[in-house]
């Protein structure tokens, strides 16, 4: 089954349009198999274009398939495809006759004739899909398809083309499908030749039991039974005219409706009727259609059954006008005689909620000009639209009309509504009253003038609400502010430092004491010192301007920590309350062996007088395999070191800057991006973490000047013997070099492929496994370092020369000239 679909889809796909078909081999396909939703929209675009290569018609392509054998229901999903395609892809040059055509055979709806060319302007312009009711057909997910699967309607009438399916059941058993020929007969088996063309189907099925019961006559007893039923429906021809997006004649089911029929033609367009869409049948108009009841109300009143040679007209509209703005189905809308602007608002959706209803503005269309118009809401029912109107919903102020606000020390702030007579009494109650916290000798309104300016009244508080002082009346977007006394004085805080484990900044409670603000700040760490405990408070009182005393000092002192937990010492706001160290207390510090050693690890000093050759000893010595030359100390910077030294190494870049630019201003624009590029990697002027020690010499001559004091967080690195010399920056090939020993720097320079042209080789320095540096010696020639196992060198750029400008030039020539001036006035 499947293989046979494939091969009827390949088949339309390279050449079942060819307008000489051999009939032996389209009969040997049986193309009701053939279903529109398999194809891809690619098969489609091939079938067409094979059909344009024949030069064939649209419609004399759908006619082809019905010939061979499709379905008129698959006919029609088909075309609804293919007019799907061609909107979704109308720029395409294959889609270009993807259209019906009328019976004359002219495209009415190819790329050129979607120009108006009585006013150039596109018909498909943006406007067209804001025409409430277009996008009705033009939607691909609303499918206007007959229903094929239903019972056939009793009003139905059979003509050529259709095939009736007889069944007799009860005492005889028979069926027959008997297709109408062209002459509008069937031909019964035992019957004879039966016109059955223009009736309906229960005159035939009356006309056939009339005529079978000669053969059967059990019919008349009621002892066999007679159905009637459709099998294949015939196709009609409709015609579709006037403003229609692709008007043209349709092969259609012929139980298909007038919806069916403008869905498959793409209903109106831009300038055609929704609201008047005429039937013609035998040149007599037989029905209309508003569309607007379909769109609005979902009512299908009109969608008659066609039949052959039915014609659609679409006349033009007769009064179209627009609303925007704050409605909820903006766009275009058609409107009848009679309809007010009530009907067109229902069309439109409705008001959105912020929608601005007393008062909407239109601009009308005279015959002259233009005008605008209010209507107001009292009029929206007398108002007829007129053709062009023009309406726009504005939205609403951002205002109230009764609105006051209190905020503050009480208990309900907000917004409140603004009744008549209300006053600020009322306004206190409405919000429960006042907190406990109120501020009571004054409170105050914010009122806007008439012209927006702001005004305070202020008032006692507690004299209104004792009724002593008269009531104040509130106006519109009037603010009553009851202020608290914690907003009118500074925040009562207790702050404390030291030796608690919480140390920092506690709100302030009236008799606070000593112990309880330890409590807070999680009590005593154990270094505490408790014997002298220093209390610093504001000095509150006027001093004379010689008194040089800043603050009250309060020195407590008790036996132990749990004396000074409980402590009744009472605080006053501000106090600073200061818990140091005690006297001797040590903390344990660490430091870190690596390397070789017998016993690598984290040791902790035992005195402060502890050195390097202390801690070697205490790790055991070192191995057989320790290169002591290369060993190091790498001790932790602070980060107020830190600080200083890119501080000073900023002013020192910025000292050179300077002269630079007073010397040459023509080169300021560039030392500023040396300077901003300084600036911003200053972090890599920080000095190296590594200490420099010689850790043979210090071993030999323990506690020597050599053997440095340890600090805590120190490292001190033994490596194993070193075997290579790291060479890198401004050399050729940078990379590593296996050591040699008593070979001289510029061996590992040339092994790593020589100076490049901008090295700077006066300024070559090396830096030693242990963290020495040393660089090299400018006298009568150059003097390299030595090189050391594990030695890295490095090779500086030179610094880029500047170009002297003119002014730099100039000033340089006057100060010369200058100095020969002096020198000459000297000699004289």
């Amino acid at each position: 089954m499947k293989k046979d679909l494939y091969c009827v889809i390949m088949f339309l796909i390279i050449g079942l349009f060819s307008m000489r078909i051999d009939a032996v081999s389209a009969q040997s396909l049986d193309y009701s198999k053939v279903k529109a939703e398999s194809l891809s929209d690619d098969q489609i675009l091939q079938m067409i274009t094979r059909a344009e290569e024949q030069g064939l018609t649209p419609n004399e392509m759908y006619d082809t398939l019905t010939e061979q054998g499709m379905s008129s229901s698959e006919v029609l999903k088909l075309r609804s495809r293919v007019n799907k395609i061609r909107k979704e892809k109308v720029g395409n040059q294959k889609l270009s006759s993807l259209v019906d055509l009328s019976e004359e055979g002219r495209s009415v709806s190819k790329e050129s004739d979607l120009i108006d060319t009585s006013t150039g302007e596109d018909a498909q312009k943006d406007d067209s899909s804001r025409i409430f009711g277009s996008s009705l057909f033009n939607n691909g997910n609303i499918k206007f398809e007959p229903n094929l699967n239903i019972p056939t309607p009793s009003n139905y009438i059979v003509g050529t083309g259709d095939q009736l399916l007889v069944e007799l059941t009860g005492d005889n058993e028979a069926s027959y499908k008997l297709p109408i020929n062209a002459e509008g007969t069937i031909r019964v088996e035992y019957v004879g030749i039966v016109e059955v063309a223009g009736l309906t189907i229960d005159e035939v099925k009356a006309k056939l039991f009339n005529r079978f019961v000669g053969t059967y006559p059990s019919l008349r007893s009621g002892r066999t039974n007679l159905s009637l039923s459709l099998g294949n429906i015939r196709s009609i021809k409709i015609i579709l005219t006037g403003f229609v997006t692709q008007p043209g004649t349709y092969t259609l089911p012929s139980v298909a409706s007038v919806f069916n029929a403008l869905y498959a033609a793409g209903g109106p367009s831009d300038k055609g009727t929704f609201r008047n869409i005429q039937i013609i049948r035998n040149n007599s108009i037989v029905g209309t259609i508003d569309a607007y009841d379909f769109l609005v109300n979902g009512y299908q009143s009109g969608n008659i059954r066609l039949v052959d040679q039915d014609v659609i007209h679409i006349p033009v509209q007769q009064k179209q006008v627009e609303i925007e703005g704050l409605v909820n189905r903006p766009g275009f809308f058609e409107t009848k005689d009679g309809e007010s602007f009530s009907d067109l608002l229902r069309y439109a959706g409705g008001f959105t909620s912020k929608a601005y209803r007393a008062k909407i503005r239109v601009f009308e269309t005279t015959d002259r000009d233009r005008r605008i118009r209010d209507i107001y809401a009292a009029d929206f029912d007398s108002y007829l639209p007129k053709n062009g109107d023009h309406y726009i919903v504005e939205e609403i102020l951002d205002r109230y009309e009764n609105r006051v606000q209190i905020e503050g020390a009480v208990f309900r702030p907000g917004y409140y509504e603004l009744s008549e007579g209300l006053t600020a009494r009322d306004l206190l109650n409405k919000a429960d009253g006042i907190k406990e916290d109120a501020f009571m000798t004054r409170a105050y309104i914010n009122r806007l003038n008439a012209d927006n300016t702001q005004k305070l009244i202020s008032f006692n508080l507690q004299s209104l609400l004792d009724g002593t002082t008269a009531d104040i009346d509130l106006r519109r977007e009037d603010r009553l502010i009851v202020s608290s006394i914690f907003d009118l004085r500074e925040e009562y805080s207790i702050n404390v430092d030291g030796e608690v484990r919480k140390p920092g900044k506690f709100q302030y409670a009236e008799d606070m004491t000593l112990g309880n603000v330890i409590h807070m700040a999680g009590g005593l760490s154990d270094a505490a010192n408790i014997e002298r405990i220093e209390i610093a408070r504001r000095i509150r009182r006027n001093i004379n301007e010689r008194d040089s005393v800043l603050s009250e000092l309060l020195v407590v002192n008790f036996p132990d920590k749990e004396s000074a937990l409980e402590s009744d010492f009472v605080l006053q706001p501000f106090d600073i309350i200061n818990i140091r160290t005690s006297t001797g207390y040590q903390f344990q510090k660490q430091v870190r062996v690596e390397g070789e050693v017998n016993y690598p690890g984290v040791y902790t000093l035992v005195s402060k007088d502890e050195t390097i050759s202390d801690i070697i000893k205490r790790a055991g010595g070192v191995t057989d395999y320790a290169y002591l030359e290369g060993a190091s100390l790498q001790r932790t910077i602070s980060d107020a070191r830190i600080a200083l030294d890119n501080n000073h190494a900023s002013d020192s870049v910025q000292s050179v800057i300077d002269e630079i630019v007073d010397a040459d201003d023509s080169v300021q624009g560039r030392v500023l991006t040396i300077n901003k590029d300084v600036r911003a990697k200053n972090t890599s002027l920080a000095l190296s973490n590594y200490v420099g020690i010689q850790l043979p010499k210090i071993l030999d001559k323990p506690h020597s000047s050599r053997d440095l004091l340890m600090e805590n967080g120190d490292i001190i690195i033994v490596p194993r013997q070193l075997q290579t010399i790291v060479v890198r920056g401004e050399v050729l090939n940078a990379n590593r070099i296996v050591y040699k020993k008593g070979m001289p720097l510029t061996y590992y320079v040339n092994q790593a492929g020589g100076f490049t042209a901008s090295a700077h080789k006066k300024k070559t320095f090396v830096q030693y496994a242990n963290g020495e540096v040393k660089s090299t010696v400018v006298g009568l020639g150059r003097i390299y370092p030595e090189i050391r196992p594990g030695a890295e060198i490095i090779v500086p750029q030179k610094p880029v020369k500047q170009p002297m400008g003119a002014r730099a030039l100039i000033g340089l020539t006057s100060a010369a000239v200058s100095t020969m001036a002096i020198i000459l006035s000297l000699l004289r």
